[in-house]
């Protein structure tokens, strides 16, 4: 295992070969910068993410991976990013979890000509007037998830939801997708402290409120918290969620109080495509566990990095750039691609939580939106 501090990786070209792509020489290692949360709240997402991008990059000789913990703390973070750009020398950085702390770090690498490939954060400020040639997102903006979750409750008739998130800029990215898509009324909107875990107050509200359900994006410990003091409070309301509140590294912690709960993802462990099946496996047999949502971002964009590699030089910024942008992977997902604010084009699904055997899980139960990109790319004028 590796330990959550600073850590470095090679690995070898053999694994675009056997993509049946043609290798790229290169005279020094590409050098990825990952930047995670790897102690403290949050840290099982970091550790995840870091998990799956380790096993798509595999012992590669033409990669070099630095890895620091940013203990999710946005000075911590920038002063990591500086010497990883300054230092090191890095290439390509990558690995942030939480949104404030993106928007700390993004902009000035990719001003500083670096390429940032985001496993995780989507802020809206990035997809928009504030989109950048050299950032890609290989995992959703903000917004996606809990758009899908605001159709899913039209579609289950629920006209008067009570919505609840983190006072960040993914938590007001989340509750601003959620009502672009919900057409009921609001029986109460709240943002909490950002690492709460004490949500007797908020829960006091949805109970005096007229609510008909309760939607709430709470990721990490956060969500572990809300859900067990939820199901201890005997309110009888429809949850709804995004993944991140219900995803494997999750579940096993809320325990039996999650069962039955919708929640919207890019991405399940029964997608029905070869490289999911493949990444299930591997991720299992190398860790021991069920991979997450994160483990499957994580591993997607160690694969992004290597098909763009198969093609071209990182020192050929143009070059190496388009190559980024075909996307010429296997993705966990199935299909995707970007779009021209470089985030993802893909499907969105409801999952419902279930028990296999002694373990809680998601299985798929729906569609809710199919090939979809996010309304700020309008705005993005590369």
């Amino acid at each position: 295992m590796l330990k959550p501090s600073v850590c470095a990786l090679s690995v070898s070209a053999a694994i675009t070969l056997a993509a049946g792509l043609p290798a790229v020489a290169a005279a020094d290692p590409v050098k990825v910068g990952m930047i995670t949360t790897l102690s403290g709240g949050g840290s099982g997402l970091g550790i995840d993410v870091r998990d799956g991008f380790l096993l798509a990059i595999g012992e590669n000789p033409d990669v070099e991976v630095i890895i620091e913990d940013d203990q999710r703390k946005p000075d911590v973070a920038v002063q990591i990013a500086d010497k990883m750009i300054q230092s090191d020398k890095v290439d390509v950085l990558t690995g942030i979890i939480f949104s404030n702390l993106a928007m700390a770090v993004i902009p000035a690498a990719v001003n500083q000509g670096k390429f940032y490939l985001s496993p995780n954060a989507g802020p809206s400020a990035l997809a928009g007037k504030g989109c950048h040639e050299n950032y890609f997102n290989v995992a959703w903006q903000n917004d996606n998830l809990h758009e899908a979750a605001g159709g899913y409750a039209n579609a289950e008739g629920l006209k008067n939801t009570f919505i609840l998130a983190p006072n960040y800029p993914a938590g007001k990215d989340a509750l601003t997708g959620y009502k672009r898509y919900y057409e009921g009324e609001l029986a109460g909107e709240l943002y909490s402290k950002l690492g709460q875990t004490d949500y007797a107050a908020e829960i006091a509200q949805i109970r005096a409120s007229d609510a008909d359900s309760v939607f709430f994006f709470l990721p990490g410990g956060m969500g572990i918290s809300f859900m067990k003091q939820w199901d201890q409070s005997d309110i009888d309301l429809p949850v709804i969620g995004p993944a991140f509140s219900f995803d494997q590294g999750i579940l096993g912690a809320v325990g039996e109080a999650a069962l039955g709960v919708k929640n919207t993802s890019q991405w399940s462990k029964d997608l029905d495509n070869e490289a999911n099946q493949a990444f299930v496996a591997a991720f299992e047999a190398n860790h021991g566990r069920l991979p997450s949502l994160y483990a499957s971002q994580g591993y997607d964009t160690g694969k992004l990095l290597l098909s763009a590699m198969a093609k071209a030089d990182v020192d050929d910024a143009d070059a190496f750039r388009a190559a980024l942008e075909e996307a010429d992977f296997d993705s966990t997902r199935g299909s995707f691609a970007f779009d021209n604010s470089h985030h993802p084009i893909q499907d969105i699904y409801v999952r419902e939580v279930v028990a296999e055997g002694d373990v809680l899980t998601n299985r798929i139960v729906s569609t809710a939106l199919e090939q979809h990109s996010n309304v700020y790319a309008a705005d993005c004028k590369m």
